[in-house]
């Protein structure tokens, strides 16, 4: 859902299925990007399983990008934390 008025710099994303878990995570991450101005999200209806996230960024710089980049920032941490999991699961002695 893209805000009246603007170049795509001000978009509100509809997440099916996710609730805090994924929103605060997420939220976090677009947050790191300097060219981001704003990042929120919210719990449409606590008896539906979907957020609104809403990102605006400075400039010309596509909603889309951001939101992208924090996904993918997102899964590299999660893979990070699986992986040491698996490593530090498999060191451990047996007994």
């Amino acid at each position: 859902i893209q805000a009246d008025g603007t170049d795509g710099n001000c978009v509100t994303f509809v997440l099916h299925d996710e609730d805090h878990t994924l929103g605060n995570s997420l939220r976090y991450m677009v947050m790191k990007n300097p060219d981001v101005e704003f990042c929120g999200y919210c719990i449409t209806h606590p008896s539906e399983s979907k957020i609104n996230f809403r990102i605006q960024t400075r400039g010309a710089l596509p909603a889309v990008e951001p939101f992208r980049k924090g996904l993918n920032d997102l899964m590299g941490v999660c893979q990070h934390v699986l992986n040491t999991f698996e490593v530090r699961l498999s060191w451990r002695a047996p007994g």
